[in-house]
């Protein structure tokens, strides 16, 4: 088993296998709560050399990068990521690849989830992308004079993910307006 190196602190953990080898890989992410920043990456596998590189290449490519900047990463542009460095993805290894970008993925699944259970019953999560409150995005609003959807998202990053929230973040601010 390769170990990349030991993490202390995950708050994100994500597990693929590939199954034509009886590979797998895990990922361990530690994401800054106070500013929604990837603050640590570590990975481990049983996998061949490709598969190790292609996870190193992964965790330099989200290690001190914003959430909110990763959100929209498709699987094209992860795949392309790895191309660009590995030179050409043999057919035979784009599963160990794909094991990888899922892996990563169910990375932040995980923090999202985690995210989401912590909020049960206590608050109204309205964006479950970066788990921000009803609370936190009417003080935003209150603090800092925000009127648009976009301010709220630079100022606490709610709607600035999938999208689906940004109906309720309007209404939160009509609310607020009126």
């Amino acid at each position: 088993m390769h170990h990349a190196r030991a993490q202390v602190g995950a708050n994100a953990v994500g597990t693929e296998a590939n199954f034509s080898c009886g590979s797998f890989v895990r990922f361990s992410l530690s994401i800054d709560e106070s500013n929604s920043v990837v603050a640590d990456v570590a990975f481990t596998s049983n996998g061949c050399g490709f598969m190790l590189s292609a996870a190193d290449i992964l965790a330099e490519s989200v290690i001190k990068r914003r959430l909110v900047d990763l959100h929209g990463l498709n699987d094209g542009e992860l795949h392309q990521q790895v191309e660009s460095k590995l030179d050409e993805i043999t057919a035979g290894r784009i599963e160990c690849v794909e094991a990888c970008i899922k892996a990563l993925r169910a990375a932040f699944a995980d923090f999202r989830s985690r995210q989401i259970e912590e909020f049960r019953g206590e608050k109204a999560l309205i964006c479950t992308c970066f788990g921000v409150t009803e609370e936190t995005i009417e003080q935003n609003i209150e603090e800092r004079s925000l009127h648009t959807v976009e301010e709220v998202a630079v100022a606490c990053n709610a709607g600035s993910g999938c999208g689906s929230c940004r109906m309720l973040i309007q209404e939160i601010l009509d609310s607020a307006a009126a």
